[in-house]
């Protein structure tokens, strides 16, 4: 038996445990993962400690660092996460709908689990965590399958909650950590019909691509963010500045971050060079188009199709200056990853048309993308931000973690 189908038949064998698991033994189960992951914080960061190691020996940029590195801050966060998932309402069980036919039957449309979630992700260990805690408390079963990069953290981790919902009398088996970091494994996961019912890609464009192109069980695509704001003619300037900083710059390695900033052709010459001198203190690299690159220098590299298409995750940006917002939105149009996109205005009428004729999961109006997160909407932690239009879409929380049954009661009818 190959070790990856090993692990879908301990998935499956587990999944009507956690299925018909209580709120209550499933609170109880996270507060023991909450409470292990503060005591374990040295093992943790020890562990995180030799992927740091390895990622310098590697050359990995000081963004996707960032994403790898946990610490005691970061740990208490995660740890406050689970708890904030432990306060939420149990979507299991709700009725959503329910009526009587014509002919006597009562049919009743009622929240179930999915039942056992794969999720392949790259070098963020928290999201170990968090989708572990996500999948345990709508009732899932989740394979998680992290890169290479982090496999110190997240085996780690992953030993820590499987003991954690151990103690509680849980199957240590709803959650699993794949250890092997081969391809090989990564493709045998992608067609283990029959044991995964759903993937979840988290990571990159390419990650996503792979998984979406190879996959034979069903996938849910998460994730790529190539971003932007748009700077319209009537905006708040140094509101503008505020937010396309903070979108760009406040961790730029994650997918709700903006990687292209668009405006407008009234407002570029004040603009553009309030915003090139707060991106000079974080030493974000500008490419423009030949608008930009007349107002702020020839230093300023030429934007190609390849920038304006391009999710940087890092201190880089591209900037082009638009007629209008129609210009505006046929450029998101064509570039977007229809994750987040954000307007500044002060217009009514501009607003309207932006949220109503971009099709992304987000629009902001006068507001960050990076707002773009399951904490931040409310959710607890997310297991992704869905960027497709089947089943979920947005900040995956518990809700988009489950499925629908029809119960119908009848008194003998027959067709």
């Amino acid at each position: 038996m190959s070790y990856t189908l090993e692990l879908g038949k301990k998935a499956k064998a587990a999944e009507p445990i956690i299925a018909q698991a209580g709120t209550r033994k499933k609170n109880e189960a996270l507060a023991a993962i909450s409470k292990a992951l503060i005591e374990n914080t040295a093992l943790i960061i020890a562990e995180n400690a030799k992927d740091l190691k390895a990622a310098d020996e590697n050359g990995m940029s000081e963004a996707k660092k960032d994403r790898l590195k946990l610490d005691e801050n970061r740990i208490a966060g995660i740890a406050k996460g689970v708890d904030e998932i432990i306060a939420l309402g149990d979507p299991i069980g709700q009725i959503t709908d329910g009526f009587t036919r014509p002919n006597g039957l009562r049919i009743t449309k009622t929240r179930v689990p999915l039942g056992v979630i794969g999720i392949i992700f790259e070098s963020r260990p928290n999201v170990t965590v968090d989708a572990a805690a996500l999948c345990l408390k709508a009732g899932n079963v989740v394979i998680l399958k992290g890169g290479k990069e982090a496999i110190n953290s997240n085996v780690c981790l992953g030993n820590i909650m499987r003991k954690a919902v151990e103690s509680v009398g849980l199957p240590a088996d709803i959650i699993q950590v794949v250890e092997n970091t081969s391809r090989e494994t990564t493709n045998e996961l992608m067609k283990l019909n029959g044991y995964v019912d759903v993937l979840i890609p988290r990571g990159s464009a390419n990650l996503i691509q792979a998984v979406v192109n190879n996959a034979s069980v069903p996938v849910i695509e998460t994730g790529a963010g190539n971003c932007h704001v748009y700077v319209d003619a009537s905006a708040d300037l140094d509101m503008a500045v505020e937010i396309t900083d903070n979108a760009k710059t406040q961790r730029p390695s994650v997918c709700n971050a903006i990687e292209s900033l668009l405006v407008h052709k009234d407002i570029a010459d004040k603009f553009l060079p309030m915003i090139a001198e707060r991106f000079k203190s974080h030493s974000v690299k500008i490419y423009g188009c030949d608008k930009t690159r007349e107002i702020l220098g020839a230093d300023i590299e030429k934007a190609t199709e390849t920038e304006y298409a391009t999710e940087f995750n890092d201190f880089i940006i591209a900037v082009k200056v638009v007629d209008d917002i129609d210009e505006a939105i046929a450029h998101i149009r064509k570039y977007s990853t229809r994750h987040s996109e954000c307007i500044v205005t002060k217009s009514l009428d501009a607003a309207n048309k932006f949220q109503h004729e971009v099709d992304a999961a987000a629009v902001y109006v006068n507001a960050s993308t990076r707002f773009t997160d399951g904490g931040e909407f409310g959710f607890g932690a997310e297991i992704g931000i869905s960027t497709q239009k089947l089943h979920a879409r947005g900040p995956m929380g518990l809700t988009e973690l489950t499925t629908m049954k029809y119960l119908i009661n009848g008194d003998g009818q027959i067709r």
